[in-house]
């Protein structure tokens, strides 16, 4: 990448699940820090936690990760980035990383790779991670988002029920769960932010849909490196509690 990446952090207060997930404590740290930190081990050129909690926002400056206020409004983490993508101007062909603050544990090679593999996909508007699934609960948890792409490793694609449906109840042998790190061009974020929430979206919660459902194309690129717990649930917080070092 000629001028480098740069990685947003959004990070909302209310959680619906885990309300205040962000400042809950593992191994001694916040989440967010936990983010941060992994972060900073990265190529990227630059490092800034969104939030819309002045909580959040005092504790990322306590340890000394640039972090901006933005509104309380926003319905997805995206919509957040995007907000500090307009107050700064960055260029319209920069890569930003949308990395979500409850991401535990992600290896930061991944995120440096995630930020090339889109910078040599000139044909893709987005780039996101999966990983094979491994049991079948987790291809049946619909806290676990599968997804499925061509042979060009466009996503089709994006949901919580199972897919693709196998229906002899067993795995089927390319079930992938996506992992929630995305890679923008700057311009083609600014536009998917405009575009109103379609149907397939509100359904699934899951915004990656109204990028499909308006034509744009995802680029997936499978890891089977991804070691790092996405914090949804009491569950998932105790599993990145539990890990070791």
């Amino acid at each position: 990448m000629k001028n480098g990446y740069s990685i947003i952090i959004p990070a909302r207060y209310g959680s619906s699940r885990l309300p205040g997930k962000p400042l809950l404590q593992i191994k001694g740290k916040p989440l967010i820090q936990h983010v941060y930190e992994t972060a900073s081990t990265t190529k990227a050129k630059e490092i800034i936690i969104a939030t819309d909690n002045d909580d959040i926002l005092n504790t990322a400056t306590s340890f000394g990760c640039r972090a901006i206020l933005t509104s309380e409004k926003h319905q997805s983490g995206t919509d957040r980035v995007a907000e500090i993508v307009e107050k700064l101007d960055f260029d319209d062909d920069e890569i930003i990383i949308n990395l979500q603050g409850d991401e535990y544990g992600l290896q930061a090679e991944l995120i440096d790779s995630l930020a090339s593999n889109l910078s040599l996909n000139i044909d893709s508007d987005v780039a996101t991670l999966c990983e094979p699934i491994q049991n079948i609960d987790d291809y049946t948890d619909p806290n676990i988002v599968k997804v499925v792409f061509d042979n060009n490793n466009k996503a089709l694609f994006f949901s919580r029920s199972p897919i693709p449906a196998e229906t002899s109840g067993k795995l089927p042998v390319k079930a992938y769960r996506h992992i929630g790190l995305y890679a923008y061009r700057v311009n083609y974020l600014m536009k998917f932010t405009k575009f109103e929430r379609c149907d397939l979206e509100k359904t699934e919660k899951l915004e990656q849909l109204r990028i499909i459902y308006n034509k744009g194309r995802i680029q997936m690129m499978i890891t089977d490196k991804a070691k790092g717990i996405g914090v949804d649930t009491e569950k998932d917080l105790q599993a990145a509690r539990s890990t070791k070092d």
